[in-house]
């Protein structure tokens, strides 16, 4: 495998629930459930490719906090490090351009899902940080 491409997820979190994105039909990721976020690109840090890409796939603002973990994946033979970290936006209209829905969610029901498979990495870790909060 080459080198570590990285990938960032935003997770919002409001009590006990997380915010979950379903993509639209098509694509390897087609209606798959998903902590919204993607690729960054070169030269980017994990923070502005969060703001990015919640711009471009939700048209919301958000803000970047702490990172909250990562998970290794392969995807078509690439090697990926999956970057979570928690975001903060206020209530405002989405106007979605990958997503088809949207929700509060909380982990037990994720796991009943069909999840990506890479976000689904990130659940232990999420729920350890939950507890920690409770």
């Amino acid at each position: 495998m080459a080198a570590f491409r990285v990938s960032v997820a935003g997770i919002a979190i409001e009590g006990q629930k997380l915010f979950i994105a379903r993509r639209k039909p098509g694509g390897n990721l087609g209606g798959k459930w998903e902590f919204p976020g993607g690729k960054t690109e070169k030269g980017e840090s994990d923070q502005a490719a969060l703001v990015r890409e919640f711009q471009e796939e939700l048209g919301i603002a958000v803000e970047p906090g702490a990172f909250l973990g990562s998970a290794v994946f392969e995807h078509r033979g690439a090697a990926y490090d999956l970057h979570a970290y928690r975001i903060f936006f206020t209530p405002q209209p989405l106007r979605p351009a990958e997503h088809t829905e949207w929700r509060w969610a909380g982990l037990e029901e994720l796991e009943t899902l069909d999840f990506a498979g890479s976000d689904r990495l990130l659940f232990p870790l999420l729920k350890t940080y939950l507890e920690s909060q409770a």
